[in-house]
């Protein structure tokens, strides 16, 4: 059994008792009819295998796996981790499944294609991780795309949070003692402090963002019930790729899929709802219905002034 092949065989085990439990004998020829084992040349996995890539499992990923149940001897998940963590590992299990198919097969440059867009800054992502950890004061310079201005900040790290694809760090600036965001394509003269901060802050960043779509500032609104109207064709993409955890499919026409949703109406939302264009149209709230009307109506403005 190839050593660098452990991470893709939990990711398999882990697909396979998702679906339903299963006997090693199950296991195992799920296992080996998998392309991944039969690229990589495997053409055995013994029990003994199997176990000791239980305890990783568990070990890695706070999975419990056994096979006690009924006394069928079928394996099966018997708990999960809390859902942050949870969708930490799916995440990372996506990762590795792409990164050990990349591995296997060099010549993947032919039929393979990653988006161009880079976003910066993604270098600071585990010094920061490390600072948040360890409750370090954190010093960086960080520019302001709105008045192209650089200022020095100090802040108390206190979480990451991805949207659209770009990280940003969650921190109390020192100067206001204010909850900001920064985001880390804009931080350059990182340096993780040695001092810790002592302030113990009580926030529930799961709480925090639950009804929030990116990283605005949420203080200045409430969340509320968002209303889309979809056409067929759009409804079906974001039907399968949800906008937010609180999307509910409210009703359905052949021309139409409606949609509701429960979050802050941020600028960060009305700029994906305008990057759909005629295909979504929003019915409530009104706030919202006028903000999307008053941009569309000035977008077109600078078109008929040019």
């Amino acid at each position: 059994m190839k050593k660098d092949f452990y991470l893709t065989r939990y990711a398999l085990i882990i697909k396979r008792l998702e679906s339903s439990p299963a006997t090693y004998t199950q296991l195992e020829e799920y296992l080996l009819n998998s392309f991944e084992f039969q690229d990589a040349g495997i053409k055995s996995y013994s029990i003994r295998t199997l176990q000791r890539d239980i305890r990783e499992i568990s070990d890695l990923f706070n999975l419990s796996i056994h096979n006690k149940k009924k006394g069928d001897n079928r394996y099966y998940i018997e708990s999960r981790p809390i859902m942050e963590v949870d969708e930490y590992n799916q995440k990372l299990l996506e990762s590795f499944q792409v990164s050990n198919a990349l591995n296997l097969h060099p010549d993947f440059s032919d039929f393979i294609f990653f988006e161009s867009r880079k976003p910066t800054g993604v270098e600071h992502f585990y010094d920061l991780f490390f600072a948040i950890r360890n409750k370090r004061v954190v010093s960086f310079e960080h520019y302001n795309y709105k008045n192209k201005l650089m200022t020095s900040r100090k802040v108390h790290p206190l979480a990451l949070k991805e949207s659209k694809d770009r990280w940003y760090l969650i921190a109390i600036d020192t100067k206001d003692k204010v909850l900001k965001s920064f985001g880390l394509d804009r931080i350059n003269y990182l340096d993780v402090g040695k001092n810790k901060f002592r302030e113990k802050y009580n926030y529930n960043f799961r709480e925090h963002f639950k009804n929030a779509f990116g990283v605005m500032n949420l203080a200045e609104q409430k969340p509320q019930n968002i209303v889309l109207k979809c056409s067929r064709h759009q409804g079906e993409y974001i039907r399968s790729f949800p906008l937010h955890q609180s999307q509910k499919e409210t009703k359905e026409t052949p021309e139409e899929i409606y949609f509701e949703f429960f979050l802050h109406p941020t600028y960060d939302f009305m700029q994906e709802i305008l990057s759909y264009g005629k295909e979504v149209t929003v019915l409530e709230p009104k706030c919202l219905v006028d903000d999307i009307r008053n941009h569309l109506q000035e977008s077109l403005n600078r078109y008929l002034e040019s």
